[in-house]
């Protein structure tokens, strides 16, 4: 069993509901990007700030360390000059083997007022590099490279020469990493608890807000009548709470002023239904009185003159000649009866066979002819010019020669009639194909059909000819039969003087 196309769409509503749902899960909330963004400006801020301790640290700690052993060698250097004027060359050496290893002191060299070295102790690539003639007139700071690493050679010149005091100059990166460590402990620590504190501050402030106006949203989306809200919070929160209860107290009344209106409305359409019932019904008896009305006048006149003539036979004294004239007018009055009667069965079932009608084809040149024939002896037609004009190699249509004749003939005599007070009138009788199918077209140069009748021309009973001349139901067979065979009769209320009348019938 199929499911109802309303519910494959409710189906597939909530499908495509419960998919973007899942769709919008799967993206990260608020509070995950904020914190992401925070912490991307924390990595843009820290870093490069950790960086830059971290130089700073290492660079002012060599700085430190370079003046350290500047002072020191320029110590050490005095000392020795000192010394070097009240001693030997043996006790010299023997101050300067001292004085190696203390403070970091790795070797001293001795210079006379030359350049060239008279006493070098130390470690012994130092002592060769201090092997070299050194200008003794300035002094000098300059790196070496011993056997314990980077050196500090400090040359402090005097009268006598040039003493060189070389320091060890530490590797400080093993004492600035514990530094640099720590801060950047504590820059990691410091990120870390601000992130925290950012969450549950986001939570608090934002989150569990949004969280309670969602929830109070989606219960008003599944039939809840009242928006609830937080009513603590941050300002913009609580503000954009309140605007949305009001939207929704706005909404919840308009629904319920427009669920009014559509009672109203579904009321007065009921009121409107019964009306156009009411309506229907009066319509439907005022055209049953019409009928009635002029079927009692077409058939009151002949049946008040058969009972006239009757009672006059009945009483007697008529010769036999006025008996004869007298049953012919009773004879003519009984046809006009039948004739009437034969009308209105015709008119109450158009598509139903006639004793006259025949299964023969829809020839409409044929049926045309047929009917000028009919009518050409006509006296309403002797002062009155018919013209014909037929296209060659029409088409068959849906509706039977002899009805064919019949409504062809009963517009031509009414167009005779219209123009029977006129000379040189002229009657246009026309047919050619249009629209998969045949027109025929009935037109006449005279008075035209008034305005007064124009809108009920097809009722029946409705006739311009005098009392006696028409029974109104010409027409109104025509459209029967016509409709009947799938076509439609009209007049052309467009048309300048006279009538014209316009048939459309299918092709067979």
């Amino acid at each position: 069993m199929r499911t109802p196309r309303g519910a494959d769409r409710n189906l597939f509503a909530q499908r495509r509901a419960h998919h973007h749902t899942k769709k919008q899960r799967m993206k990260p909330g608020l509070r995950l990007q904020i914190l992401l963004l925070l912490g991307g400006l924390m990595v843009l801020s820290f870093v490069p700030l950790f960086v830059a301790v971290a130089t700073y640290t290492r660079v002012t700690l060599s700085q430190l360390r370079i003046e350290s052993a500047r002072s020191l060698g320029r110590a050490v250097a005095g000392h020795v000059l000192e010394a070097r004027a009240r001693r030997t060359p043996d006790e010299l050496r023997s101050l300067l083997d001292a004085e190696i290893g203390a403070h970091g002191v790795d070797a001293i060299g001795v210079y006379a007022t030359d350049g060239k070295p008279t006493l070098r102790v130390g470690d012994p690539m130092l002592v060769d590099a201090l092997g070299q003639p050194i200008d003794v007139n300035r002094e000098a700071l300059f790196e070496m490279q011993g056997s314990h690493g980077r050196a500090i050679a400090v040359a402090v010149p005097d009268a006598r020469g040039l003493v060189v005091a070389v320091v060890r100059a530490d590797d400080i990166s093993s004492r600035a990493t514990p530094l640099v460590r720590l801060v950047g402990l504590y820059t990691g620590v410091g990120a870390l608890a601000l992130l925290v504190a950012a969450y549950f501050a986001l939570t608090r402030l934002i989150v569990r807000p949004l969280d309670t106006i969602t929830r109070g949203a989606q219960r008003v989306a599944d039939g809840a009548r009242k928006l609830e809200v937080p009513s603590s919070g941050v300002r913009e929160l609580v503000e954009l709470g309140h605007s949305l209860r009001t939207m929704t107290d706005a909404l919840v009344a308009e629904e319920e002023a427009l669920r009014h209106k559509v009672d109203e409305v579904e009321a007065a359409t009921k009121r409107l239904a019964e009306a156009q019932d009411r309506l229907v019904r009066s319509e439907r008896l005022a055209s049953v009185g019409r009928l009635a009305a002029g079927l009692a006048h077409e058939i009151g006149n002949p049946i008040a003159a058969l009972m006239g003539m009757q009672d006059l036979l009945l009483e007697g004294g008529l010769s036999e000649a006025e008996q004869q004239d007298f049953l012919k007018r009773m004879q003519r009055e009984t046809e006009r009866i039948h004739r009437i009667l034969r009308d209105l069965l015709q008119f109450a079932r158009p598509g139903a066979p006639q004793d006259s009608a025949d299964d023969s084809d829809g020839n409409v040149e044929t049926a045309i002819y047929d009917t000028v024939a009919l009518v050409s002896p006509q006296s309403a037609l002797k002062d009155v010019e018919l013209a014909v004009d037929v296209h060659p190699e029409l088409p068959e249509v849906t509706l039977s020669r002899e009805h064919l004749v019949q409504v062809v003939l009963n517009l031509v005599l009414n167009a005779a009639d219209a123009c029977a007070d006129k000379k040189g009138e002229r009657i246009t009788l026309s047919a050619a194909p249009h629209d998969s199918g045949v027109r025929i077209v009935v037109e006449d140069d005279g008075p035209g059909v008034p305005e007064t009748v124009r809108g009920k021309l097809f009722e029946p009973f409705v006739t311009t000819k005098e009392v006696g001349k028409g029974t109104g139901l010409g027409l109104a067979v025509c459209r029967g039969l016509i409709e009947a065979a799938g076509g439609s009769i009209q007049l052309d209320e467009a048309h300048p003087g006279g009538a014209r009348f316009v048939i459309d019938l299918p092709a067979s």
